[in-house]
């Protein structure tokens, strides 16, 4: 199975190694540097790059690579989502996954690395299991361990290691009982520059927030399921019964997970969220070109467009831009030639342009092609796709929680040609 892991800085810094059968040379990860100097982006390098010994698997989040060394063939697809596990537990042990947080917490995380992986196989991954063998860092006791250098390692085992329900602990008490969802939605279209889409698809998650006390068991309902054609669930869903009733029926984890994550793929289901009127235009033989675009909501229900990030790489011949926008601040790179408008909220009753002339070097023909316009956005409780939430209903317990249900839609990769 997993025989190494190394964390690679955004700077190609190895900055942390976990080794489980046998030590790893360094050097192995010069093959990973190689494929890193061939990517345009972090994004783009590719997740299994074989060596002579080795197969390197690795995923980037949070500005840091996950690098897993391989030395027998295994399901790719298996250490990648043990990888994205070791993130979340980070995150949800530190707060944020970071260089600095895992540097500042080193001890916690060779512990974390130690117990999620035995003898490179994986053995607890689910956070409250490992929250009962390895109590999460605080400051006092932080202190009380540099005093008396114990450690954050649990007394007993745990009790839901032996449970059929391992995701969660026995003995669960709050005083506030509550349950809250986000359907959170990312959109990546390309959209040509006559304005049709050429291709769009739907990215999305239901993140639950569950602090519930003893063993509940619920069920959530849609009011239209058969939007879902491609979902994958946390181990705690019922699968038979969704497959037979289109309802989600399960004991929640304890704490923050991620309940399923689905994908709309279908073109006529995908609303497109902002379109932009453009016209850039380069002329042969001239230093000035003409740049202007607008950006305004199209199928948004009615709500506010937020968080509007327009950026856009420009050709090399273009020296300078001199714009003006009605609203918002821009910035133009000339070393990068990465021209970045930061629109903010969009006000349908007056839309949010950005024009003006571009200086280009003299002599340069004119550029092959028209640069491509990346949008980032997000829009408040709104899922692009219809999905909504039905109803959450709670058996197996007597008292009455508070529920709470959050939909987000947010730009993934919005590229719109020119």
């Amino acid at each position: 199975m997993i025989h190494s892991l190394f964390l690679v800085n955004s700077s190609g810094d190895i900055f942390l190694e976990k080794h489980w059968k046998s030590v790893v040379s360094r050097s192995v990860c010069d093959y990973f540097f190689e494929a890193q100097e061939r990517a345009s982006e972090p994004e783009n390098v590719a997740p299994v790059i074989p060596t002579p010994h080795h197969y390197l698997i690795s995923v980037y989040r949070h500005k840091i690579f996950f690098v897993a060394v391989i030395q027998s063939e295994v399901p790719p697809l298996f250490v990648i989502e043990f990888l994205h596990r070791v993130v979340d537990t980070f995150q949800d042990y530190f707060g944020v996954c970071s260089e600095a947080a895992v540097k500042d917490n080193v001890v916690v995380v060779y512990e974390l690395l130690e117990e999620m992986l035995d003898n490179g196989f994986p053995l607890a991954t689910e956070s409250n299991i490992l929250k009962e063998l390895i109590k999460p860092p605080t400051i006092l006791r932080t202190v009380v361990n540099t005093i008396t250098g114990s450690t954050n390692v649990g007394e007993q085992l745990p009790t839901g290691q032996l449970s059929v329900v391992p995701w969660r602990r026995t003995g669960v008490k709050y005083t506030n009982n509550e349950a809250y969802f986000d359907v959170v939605e990312e959109i990546d279209a390309i959209i040509d520059k006559s304005g049709s889409t050429v291709t769009a698809e739907i990215q999305g998650v239901v993140d639950a927030s569950v602090k519930l006390t003893g063993m509940p068991d619920l069920t959530l309902s849609f009011m239209n399921p058969r939007l879902l054609d491609d979902v994958s669930f946390h181990p705690c869903v019922r699968f038979k019964r969704w497959e037979a009733e289109r309802i989600l029926s399960f004991i929640p984890p304890d704490g923050n997970f991620r309940l399923l994550s689905y994908h709309v793929s279908s073109q006529n289901l995908v609303a497109i969220p902002v379109y932009v009127k453009h016209s850039i235009s380069f002329r042969e033989g001239s230093s000035l070109g003409h740049f202007e675009i607008t950006i305004g909501p199209k199928q948004t229900m009615g709500k506010a467009v937020e968080g509007v990030l327009v950026t856009s790489q420009m050709p090399k011949a273009v020296l300078n831009m001199n714009l003006t926008c009605t609203q918002g601040a821009y910035t133009f790179d000339p070393v990068t030639k990465m021209l970045s408008w930061d629109v903010g909220k969009i006000n349908p009753q007056k839309l949010p342009s950005l024009k003006g002339s571009m200086s280009l070097q003299t002599g340069a023909s004119k550029p092959d092609e028209n640069p491509t316009i990346n949008i980032q956005c997000k829009i408040q409780q709104l899922a692009l796709s219809g999905l909504k939430v039905n109803r959450l209903d709670m058996y197996g317990e007597k008292y009455k929680p508070f529920k709470g249900i959050k939909y987000m839609t947010k730009a993934g990769k919005f590229q719109v040609r020119t």
